[in-house]
């Protein structure tokens, strides 16, 4: 694994990807199926849980390396023993929460830590959280929603939450709905408060990837299975967060590339990672 190079700038693409990309506009998905894949959501995610249970995602320990805000430590310096609370959305079966969770559990002899939320589109991903035997009423609270909707603020306070985390969780809802899942993000936190994210960028190896029948919309793409994903471009990110009342800390694409000469393994991807801090109601 090379070291991860953080870019404002947009990969440069070869003449090879301008024509991959180029025969993906040659056939698109139909209108009729981009409509049933929209309809049909919840559904391809709760089957993606069927068929992978707890196995497919790894445990995302990567994420107080990115995230200091996520760090116990962190936590002490800026709120002293006050518990903070974090919402995961698109929790999926807790590879984030969980880590964080047990880590907090080794040390929570010395700070107080985070209370949980954790919400996921798919009610079998909700399931595998609460059968998880970290999985505790004192620190966390996991629930089904869709984040486009209202629905979560049937489950959390406005203006009480201190972090939200996206991660790779917008790329696989439909770009219309994007401001609503911000706009909802707003309402939860608290003034100052944070939204950690990580997700596709433009241009990953996977975007390229894609044959013609895939491509639904500019930068948003159907899988075999149904579930959908969007690529972002690190501009457009930073707008949708300002046009809806946060203020960017920090927006960059993460190249990162996993090389192994030896069993001719070369691996470019492009990651989108954010920090946004909401601002008061003006």
């Amino acid at each position: 694994m090379e070291a991860d190079i953080f870019t404002k700038r947009t990969k440069d693409l070869s003449a090879e990807d301008l024509e991959r990309l180029d025969e993906q506009n040659k056939r698109l998905v139909p209108e009729f199926k981009a409509n049933k894949l929209e309809i049909d959501a919840q559904r391809h995610w709760d089957l993606f849980y069927k068929r992978n249970e707890t196995r497919f995602f790894k445990d995302r320990h990567w994420t107080t390396r990115e995230f200091q805000e996520l760090l116990a430590d962190q936590q002490c310096t800026s709120t002293g023993t006050r518990r903070r609370t974090l919402l995961e959305v698109g929790c999926g079966v807790g590879n984030l929460v969980f880590p964080l969770l047990e880590e907090q559990i080794k040390e929570q002899s010395r700070v107080q830590g985070f209370y949980f939320y954790a919400c996921d589109f798919s009610p079998r991903a909700v399931d595998f959280v609460r059968a998880n035997p970290l999985y505790d009423a004192k620190h966390i609270t996991a629930f089904q929603c869709d984040i486009t909707t209202q629905q979560v603020h049937e489950h959390i306070a406005a203006s009480s939450l201190d972090v939200c985390t996206m991660i790779f969780v917008l790329s696989a809802i439909h770009p219309n709905k994007f401001a609503d899942v911000v706009r909802n993000l707003w309402q939860l936190l608290k003034p100052g408060g944070l939204v950690l994210f990580r997700d596709y960028g433009l241009y990953d190896m996977a975007q390229l990837r894609f044959k013609p029948g895939h491509k639904i919309a500019e930068n948003l793409y159907m899988r075999q299975d149904g579930t959908r994903s969007y690529y972002f471009a690190e501009l457009q990110l930073a707008q949708l967060f300002i046009q809806n009342g946060f203020e960017v800390l920090d927006n960059s694409y993460v190249h990162r590339r996993t090389l192994n000469l030896k069993e001719g393994i070369d691996v470019p991807r492009i990651f989108l990672q954010g920090k946004f801090r909401k601002r008061a109601a003006s």
